[in-house]
């Protein structure tokens, strides 16, 4: 795939407070039409950089740059670029969806009935948005809240926690609409502490932890290992540990002796192995019955490069 445009350049961020540095030269970009999420334990200053990345508060050092525009030098020209929930959607309960829709188009410049027609239908909320937003589920006041954001037609939406407090099927729902946001080629910057969310949603993703970003790229690349775990279902299964461990490039897992009652061996080995060592368990007269690539998770990646720390 050719190289996307850059919708948000971060560089060498960073943030001091009281004598202590909250964000430490942290780096990333967005690219056009990605989904990208941003991960990191309580307290490793997501929050924090998303309030730069929205003008809420300043950098003391780096920049931002949106579609190009420096966030700095020209604040309104950048942000006329971004939609953003931060935390929770400001919405009024006692108005409907349409009239709290109505309210936060006033405030833009050229947005009239036919965008908030539009935004109501990419979000799905037809059936329901003259109903009181005090009647809506969490999952509505979030589609109505992004929704509020898009108004502008934004290029780059910033989303802070989008399926907190949703259920199993609000959260699935919400993860398949942002998709459909990004493949209509809006970017989506997302921050989760939902790891198998964040794996299954987002293109790439940037881990920060005490204020830096230790890891950055596509979520597929992260994850994939040069010698995964490989597990190996074989009978007789003595004859065929020794012969898978006397194969090449092949080392057993400290677990395999707590798994030799089942039959099964684990090992680590690159995947181009993996037929020569079948062909030779085969040639030694050992049945296999079963070999899985066991793939690292997002959330495995995740505390192995944070030292276990807790996610909030």
């Amino acid at each position: 795939m050719a190289e996307a445009s850059i919708v948000l350049a971060v560089e060498q961020l960073t943030k001091r407070i009281k004598r202590k540095d909250i964000i430490k030269g942290i780096s990333f970009e967005v690219r056009a039409g990605e989904v990208f999420g941003f991960l990191g334990p309580n307290g490793a200053g997501k929050t924090t950089t998303i309030r730069m990345l929205v003008d809420l508060i300043k950098p003391t050092t780096g920049t931002i740059s949106i579609c190009g525009v420096p966030l700095k030098d020209k604040p309104d020209e950048a942000l006329r670029h971004v939609g953003c929930i931060v935390e929770n959607p400001e919405l009024y309960p006692y108005l409907t969806g349409w009239e709290n829709l109505e309210h936060f188009a006033r405030m833009l410049e050229g947005i009239g009935e036919a965008r908030i027609h539009e935004v109501v239908s990419i979000v799905g909320m037809d059936q329901r948005i003259h109903d009181k937003v005090k009647t809506y589920s969490l999952g509505m006041r979030q589609r109505l809240g992004i929704a509020q954001a898009l108004l502008g037609r934004p290029k780059l939406l910033i989303l802070d926690e989008p399926t907190n407090g949703l259920d199993p099927q609000g959260i699935k729902e919400m993860r398949e609409f942002i998709r459909t946001l990004a493949a209509g080629g809006i970017s989506v910057f997302v921050s989760s502490h939902l790891l198998s969310e964040i794996q299954l949603m987002c293109d790439r993703v940037a881990i920060i932890s005490h204020g830096s970003v230790i890891a950055v790229g596509d979520v597929q690349e992260l994850i994939r290992e040069p010698e995964p775990t490989v597990a190996w279902r074989f009978e007789p299964f003595e004859p065929g540990r020794q012969t898978l461990l006397a194969c090449d490039g092949v080392t057993a897992e400290e677990a395999e002796t707590a798994a030799a009652g089942n039959g099964e061996l684990r090992v680590r080995m690159s995947r181009e192995r993996i037929p020569e060592a079948n062909r030779r368990l085969v040639a030694a007269g050992v049945d296999v019955y079963a070999i899985t690539v066991q793939h690292v998770t997002l959330e495995q990646l995740f505390l192995r490069l944070t030292e276990g720390e807790t996610i909030d």
